[in-house]
């Protein structure tokens, strides 16, 4: 008994480790088959990489024109592309990158990229990033998460003018714009990585020379506007940073901020918010009066984009520096809880076009000293048809979509010239129900102000606006005259 038990147990200690044994050979089959299927999968896309893909690109060397290479460069595409857009663009789901192809001194009939399947594309992708990274990107040398609107819209000022339109082409209001010579930009976002993308654009010859690449006189808050930019490009649904929601808001101090305004804004500004500061005298147009805006009431991107960049940012007068590198992040939120704190508006709004304090009926016509549209402008007449659809639009753009700010803040709901920001500003913004002055006003002259601004007012400019967006909100304007 004592041997078949000894026996017994023996046997069953051979059965528990042969069962071991098995999950353990199990298991390292497991460990291993992956790699196996990785290693045979880079051998494969090294073999399509270095026995066809040369066939047009370079692996290896310098910065070179051109006019000697055959396709782009892959010297330092591992560094230089997002996955999901590479293995569409070899698995062939993506569009022609060159409109008139690379060598457009060849031919301008854009060139079908050879196909590989998904599965190849991804492993040729690992290989790149493993063997043709560009040691000279440095990672996280450009925040993505950082960008703002204010950069996007900056940087698409950028654009044009350093001339990058008059090569590439990108979505601007739902259409594509810009000279097809070069790299179509419309969907950057998607294709490039942001810190390469950033290293290619503090000196594109350092990649390709002698073939039109333009070095551009930019500084470095130019570039990074351009960058971010250029990475919204067909991405929808990029998720804008907010810097109002910043750590620094949070700790924002009105008292600091108290001091802040004392030793700055009061300089035009006044000491309590008057507008009457030392500066004011000489200034047109003159500085927005604090005291009568409840500052409240105004969109904090609004608020935060003329501190923190200046006026011509919302484009309003250059009178009003920028004042994000004077005092800092911490002192832009500091101050602007302080205006938020202390100017609530005016104890009653500001009456215009109704009663005067003697009760006789007030004019509503506004003298101007308005400056007079080029002859080829004034002579200009709205081509939409009135239409409810066109006035409808131009409602919206009025009441919430127009930027950089809609232009109920300061015009009103009611158009009346009654906004939140209206009772701020000398002279006061015009009062659109007026009809007798608003049947005066051409249709070029209102398409020029909405364009270009008003000097000597607080007429911000709209030039962003599309040309037919400004003829549909002349079309709301003009239904409200009375």
């Amino acid at each position: 008994m004592m041997i078949f038990n000894i026996a017994s147990s023996r046997g069953m200690r051979l059965a528990r480790w042969a069962t071991i044994g098995g999950v353990l050979v199990a298991a390292l089959w497991l460990m291993l088959a992956p790699r196996h299927s990785l290693a045979s999968d880079q051998l494969r896309a090294k073999k399509i990489i270095q026995e066809t893909c040369v066939q047009c690109h370079r692996l290896k060397g310098g910065p070179d024109s051109r006019f000697n290479l055959k396709a782009p460069d892959l010297i330092w595409a591992g560094s230089k592309y997002q996955r999901p857009w590479f293995v569409r663009w070899m698995s062939g789901k993506e569009p022609p990158l060159y409109a008139k192809n690379y060598r457009w001194d060849l031919t301008t009939t854009p060139a079908q990229h050879p196909v590989v399947s998904e599965s190849d594309a991804s492993a040729m992708f690992d290989y790149l990033v493993k063997n043709n990274k560009d040691a000279r990107v440095k990672i996280g040398g450009f925040d993505l998460a950082k960008v703002t609107k204010f950069d996007v819209a900056f940087g698409g000022a950028v654009f044009k003018a350093h001339a990058c339109i008059g090569c590439h082409t990108v979505i601007e209001n739902d259409k594509l714009v810009g000279g097809p010579q070069s790299t179509n930009l419309a969907a950057s976002g998607q294709r490039y990585n942001a810190d390469w993308l950033f290293r290619f654009g503090q000196n594109p010859q350092n990649f390709t020379v002698h073939n039109g690449e333009f070095l551009a006189d930019a500084t470095d808050p130019q570039l990074r506007a351009l960058i971010g930019f250029l990475m919204v490009q067909g991405v929808p649904d990029f998720k804008y940073y907010e810097p109002w929601m910043s750590h620094e808001f949070v700790t924002a101090n009105v008292a600091r901020g108290k001091v802040i305004y004392k030793e700055y804004c009061s300089q035009c500004h006044g000491v309590t918010g008057k507008g009457d500061g030392p500066a004011a005298s000489g200034l047109e147009p003159k500085p927005a009066i604090h005291a009568n805006i409840p500052f409240e009431k105004l969109p904090m991107e609004y608020v935060y984009n003329v501190v923190n960049h200046g006026g011509p940012a919302i484009g309003k007068s250059a009178n009003m520096p920028y004042w994000n590198l004077t005092i800092g992040q911490q002192g832009v939120a500091d101050v602007i809880a302080y205006l938020k704190a202390t100017f609530k508006g005016p104890p009653q709004p500001e009456v215009l076009g109704t009663v005067l304090h003697s009760g006789k009926p007030e004019a509503c016509v506004q003298p101007r000293k308005t400056m007079t549209a080029p002859a080829d402008f004034l002579s200009k007449t709205n081509p939409l048809p009135v239409s409810a659809e066109a006035i409808q639009a131009g409602e919206v753009l009025f009441l919430k979509t127009a930027k950089p700010a809609a232009c109920a803040m300061c015009h009103g709901d009611r158009a009346d010239g009654k906004g939140v920001m209206g009772a701020a500003l000398m002279p006061p913004p015009r009062n659109f129900t007026c009809g007798p002055m608003m049947m005066d006003i051409p249709d070029g002259q209102l398409f020029w102000v909405i364009k270009n601004g008003s000097p000597g007012t607080g007429m911000m400019a709209f030039s962003g606006l599309p040309d037919e967006q400004v003829w549909q909100l002349i079309h709301y304007i003009r239904s409200l005259a009375r």
